[in-house]
């Protein structure tokens, strides 16, 4: 390959992947054109993009893009990405490793760091991390305005009882 094309491909790469920092990196040893065909067709409904890349190329590519992968640029790579989380692409790509055996998963990239695929499956989609912060931030707040409602309830609450016994009482003649 001469080194224009060479240029030309890690600048396609570079342009795919500039804003990408979640993707999984798998191996397709053995897998026939059938069964590739119907893996990009599963992955293409979950809105999950799959490229077949040269590793040599890759490896400088994401090199350059600051994303540091060390150890899996061996073989027929493929990467995954495209969904909001890197948990979210794990599970669906779990799923299809678990049907298909000749398909292995390498590597996963979360935020730009190579992290193990066991790790990227227990991550917290982005809605679950949304929600936990949530929770974090209204839950002292919740608790301080029942701290504040609590007394004043109980306060309204006495007020009222008095309220409904004194017509009972002027209503009974006084004992003479």
């Amino acid at each position: 390959m001469s080194k224009k094309i060479k240029q030309l491909e890690m600048d396609a790469l570079k342009k795919t992947f500039e804003g990408v920092k979640d993707l999984v990196v798998l191996s397709a040893t053995g897998v026939d054109c059938t069964t590739d065909n119907q893996l990009r067709l599963a992955l293409r409904k979950k809105k999950i993009r799959v490229q077949m890349v040269k590793n040599s190329l890759a490896k400088r590519v994401f090199g350059e893009l600051g994303i540091k992968i060390d150890g899996i640029w061996e073989g027929p790579t493929l990467l995954a990405w495209g969904t909001d989380s890197v948990a979210e692409l794990s599970k669906s790509l779990d799923e299809i490793a678990q049907k298909n055996k000749k398909i292995t998963i390498k590597k996963a990239v979360a935020e730009g760091e190579a992290l193990d695929f066991a790790a990227a499956l227990k991550r917290p989609t982005r809605q679950q991390a949304i929600g936990t912060i949530l929770a974090m931030i209204l839950g002292p707040a919740a608790q301080i305005a029942g701290c504040v409602a609590g007394p004043a309830g109980q306060i309204a609450g006495q007020i009222k009882t008095i309220a409904d016994k004194k017509p009972a009482e002027e209503a009974a003649p006084a004992p003479a």
